[in-house]
């Protein structure tokens, strides 16, 4: 099992790493043939997916709570 600090610094990392792909692919959706209002639609869902990915990390690697809510 990995320590706290370990869990906290990889799920950092991690969660970095989804965010720079995620964001980078709706700029670049934005940026070419659709358009700002093309884009806007995958704008939303990356908003609300990187919402859920800082929730979870927040969750499972600060709190330390498992899937079921209850320290782990």
């Amino acid at each position: 099992m990995l320590g706290r600090n370990s869990k906290i610094l990889l799920g950092l990392i991690g969660t970095a790493l989804v965010s720079v792909f995620v964001i980078g692919l709706a700029y670049s959706i934005s940026t070419g043939f659709a358009g700002f209002w093309g884009g806007l639609p995958c704008w939303i869902i990356v908003i609300f997916v990187l919402s859920l990915a800082v929730t979870d990390y927040v969750q499972e690697c600060v709190l330390g709570k498992d899937g079921n809510g209850k320290n782990g």
